[in-house]
C-alpha cells in the first residue's frame, strides 16, 4: 500500500519480496527499526544543532525528534517484552548511499538533508503499511499503522520547511533528481530483516 501523501511520489514501489524478507525474523526487524527511529530523532536535533539561524525549522523540527524518539520509545518496549537487547550501532547502507549524494555548499547541503529527510520518511511510511498489512496480530497491526501515518505526515513536514527557503521550481527540479537516486539505491540494498 503506497502513502497517500502527495508531495512525495516514489519511483519504485516496494516490491511483496521485501515483506517476506523483512518478517521472516520480526526480532531483527524490531532491533532495525529501533535504531531507524532512534536514528530519525537525531536527525531532528542535528537541525536544530546546526541551522539556529533558521528559525522557522526549529520547532517544527523540535517536535519531529520529540515524535521519533517517542516512537523509538515504543517499539523499544516491544523490544524488552520480548527480552531482547538493543544491539550495537550499524550503517544503514540504503541511508548511507543516499547521504553521499547531498552536495555541498550551505544552501545546496540544507535543502539535499531536507530532501532526502523527505524521502526516506517517504520510504519508512509506505514500508510500514507493507509490515502492518501483512502482520496477523492485531495488536502490532494496528501500531504499525499509527506509526505509518506519523511517518507519512513527516515526509510533507520537511518540504514545507523548504519552502521557507527556497523558490519551488528549486524545490522540484531538485526533488525529482533526489526520487531517481532514492529509486537507485532502494533497488540496490538486499533485502533482509530491516526496514531498509
Amino acid at each position: 500500500m503506497m502513502s497517500q501523501i502527495s508531495e512525495i511520489k516514489l519511483k519504485v514501489a516496494t516490491p511483496s519480496q521485501w515483506v517476506d524478507s523483512a518478517l521472516k525474523d520480526f526480532d531483527a526487524f524490531l532491533l532495525d527499526h529501533a535504531s531507524c527511529e532512534r536514528k530519525a530523532s537525531a536527525v531532528g536535533m542535528s537541525f536544530v544543532v546546526r541551522y539556529p539561524d533558521r528559525p522557522e525549522i526549529i520547532e517544527p523540527m523540535i517536535s519531529f525528534a520529540r515524535e521519533e524518539l517517542e516512537h523509538f520509545h515504543q517499539v523499544y518496549k516491544l523490544i524488552s517484552e520480548r527480552k531482547l537487547l538493543l544491539p550495537p550501532d550499524e550503517e544503514d547502507l540504503y541511508v548511507n548511499k543516499l547521504m553521499k549524494q547531498v552536495r555541498f555548499g550551505r544552501e545546496e547541503r540544507f535543502l539535499d538533508r531536507l530532501l532526502v529527510s523527505s524521502i526516506i520518511e517517504a520510504r519508512g511510511c509506505e514500508r510500514l503499511h507493507l509490515v502492518a498489512d501483512a502482520l496477523t496480530d492485531i495488536e502490532l497491526k494496528h501500531f504499525y499503522r499509527r506509526l505509518a501515518k506519523a511517518e507519512g505526515t513527516h515526509q510533507d513536514l520537511f518540504i514545507k520547511l523548504a519552502r521557507f527557503y527556497f523558490p519551488e521550481d528549486v524545490i522540484q527540479k531538485r526533488l525529482t533528481e533526489w526520487l531517481e537516486i532514492e529509486a537507485e539505491a532502494i533497488q540496490s540494498v538486499p533485502y533482509r530483516s530491516a526496514l531498509h
